[in-house]
């Protein structure tokens, strides 16, 4: 266990509920908050990283940002894991569709998450390791969508550490998009492989459930503002899985 604060994290020990929700952005934890959850408290503001415990159907819940890519999850993961002894955490968040199927504002829960990231080499294992959600979380997580309404897939994400890829002279066919997309991956992210490798390391649970912002298809896309504000069945559906997974 890692002695508490952390270097990340001012919380107090007991500050964090059992499952927290991981947005990237810090605006999007702090909207959570304030719309979702009851009595909610500051806990965390180390570096604009906020998060805050509150209860959601009686339960008590955090929420806190993640920033972007797979060290900043890699970090905050490790510390709620191994300091607070948190037992679940959550990604939701954006990701870009590649599938013509996945449209804007669809849900994506990601049963893996394949990437190009090196994040898995400090680990020291043999071969390639298969970053994997819980299947409980996983389980509730369908469960929830559908009780939501919502129009959900669930499969592959890719994790990448590169937001501006350079395809230019990529010849056409060999382009990494389109080896994903032959490969039946959904969409594309940069959190959610770290999240999975952290949570199997240490023995806990992790989903990343995602609303599609973008299409590399068809070329729409959604505005930061609506990133920040306008995916609320993906945050009912994460915090329904929070309520129930709280009674397991």
């Amino acid at each position: 266990m890692l002695h508490t604060p952390t270097p990340h994290i001012s919380a107090k020990p007991g500050d964090f509920g059992k499952t927290v929700l991981m947005p990237g952005d810090p605006l999007r934890s702090k909207f959570i908050a304030e719309n979702f959850l009851e009595n909610p408290v500051l806990v965390n503001n180390v570096r604009g990283v906020q998060g805050y415990t509150g209860t959601y159907k009686g339960v008590k819940v955090s929420v806190m940002a993640s920033g972007m890519g797979m060290p900043a999850i890699g970090i905050y993961s490790h510390e709620l894991f191994n300091g607070y002894g948190v037992k679940n955490i959550i990604r939701v968040g954006s990701a870009g569709s590649i599938q013509k199927d996945v449209k804007l504002y669809d849900l994506v829960i990601g049963q893996g998450a394949c990437t190009d990231s090196n994040f898995a080499a400090q680990f020291h294992l043999p071969g390639t390791f298969a970053p994997i959600a819980s299947w409980e979380l996983l389980r509730e997580a369908v469960k929830a969508a559908e009780e939501n309404g919502a129009h959900y897939h669930v499969g592959n994400l890719n994790s990448s550490d590169v937001f501006y890829g350079d395809h230019v002279g990529v010849p056409e066919g060999l382009d990494s998009v389109y080896g994903l997309q032959k490969m039946g991956v959904l969409a594309l992210e940069m959190e959610a492989a770290a999240l999975y490798m952290n949570a199997a390391r240490y023995g806990k649970r992790a989903l990343a459930i995602c609303t599609i912002s973008d299409s590399i298809v068809t070329g729409e896309e959604t505005t930061s503002e609506e990133r920040q504000t306008a995916f609320t069945t993906m945050m009912r559906v994460a915090l329904d899985v929070a309520a129930a997974m709280e009674r397991k």
